[in-house]
């Protein structure tokens, strides 16, 4: 009856493959045709399509690893650690093109750690990977959201609002703290999708834990005490991760170079190294 139901539910067939097909050229054809890029260019559509490509690789390969690292304690911990390498380059990348996209990795880490320890000492989560790599692999998730858009938006107002930065240090604030007042309205938007999602859960979303553990065999009841887990946790593991992440922008550790001053927003003609 089990498998029954997951098979109903989109069967990996040759139909399934050509609609998939559809909807990413879709998508990269809506990004090239309305420029959905940050420069106006149609940039923006080969990464879609890329994006796409790589997802159908990753998760082959993926769906093929885990029936043997299931089985396997340490293959179980180095894919975990894995999981987190690629979400660290993946969110360093997106916030900085710099050498200091490493630090995202403090962000992601910070959260995520510590609750699956706590997950897994007081026996909520067995170690086991069947359990382990979905609950871990939602968390670092939720984190690397939460750290790309916290931190991309923090270091977009620090640039923006440079001539503010200044202003707070000529008013005798330390740096760290000019930055903070810069950049941290702007970047605590980051929490705004996990709220969104916390808030209409049931009511517009039934999000992918809950019809996935319906689709197991489990009772309704199991479903939505499992999805309220994943809320809950998913919702303190983004806000460390914001948090975190904006007072590395604000310490200076996550930063992107600084333009010269005749480029910095605000600057007037001719003031190039004055």
């Amino acid at each position: 009856m089990r498998v029954l139901a997951a098979q109903t539910l989109l069967p990996a067939n040759v139909t399934l493959g050509v609609v998939l097909l559809v909807l990413l050229l879709a998508a990269a054809a809506v990004a090239a045709v309305f420029r959905l890029s940050p420069d106006g260019s149609r940039g923006r559509a080969r990464e879609v399509a890329v994006a796409g490509v790589r997802a159908t690789a990753q998760l082959t390969a993926v769906s093929l690893l885990i029936g043997w690292v299931v089985h396997h304690t340490a293959a179980l911990f180095a894919f975990l650690l894995l999981m987190l390498a690629v979400a660290t380059r993946t969110a360093g990348r997106r916030v900085t093109p710099n050498g200091t996209w490493w630090w995202a990795a403090v962000p992601l880490a910070t959260p995520v750690v510590p609750v699956v320890c706590v997950l897994t000492l007081t026996g909520l989560v067995p170690v086991r990977g069947i359990a382990m790599i979905p609950v871990t692999g939602i968390l670092i998730g939720g984190a690397l959201t939460a750290t790309v858009l916290a931190g991309r938006r923090a270091l977009d107002e620090l640039h923006t609002r440079f001539g503010e930065f200044e202003a707070g240090l000529a008013l005798g604030l330390l740096p760290h703290d000019a930055r903070l007042e810069v950049c941290r309205p702007a970047a605590s938007d980051a929490l705004l999708p996990g709220l969104d999602q916390t808030r209409t859960v049931g009511l517009v979303t039934l999000p992918g834990a809950f019809v996935g553990m319906l689709l197991g065999g489990a009772s309704p009841v199991q479903a939505g005490a499992v999805q309220l887990f994943v809320l809950i946790a998913l919702m303190a593991v983004q806000a460390i991760a914001t948090a975190v992440a904006i007072e590395l922008v604000a310490r200076g550790r996550l930063h992107r170079d600084e333009p010269p001053r005749a480029a910095r927003p605000g600057s007037a003609p001719g003031t190039a190294g004055a």
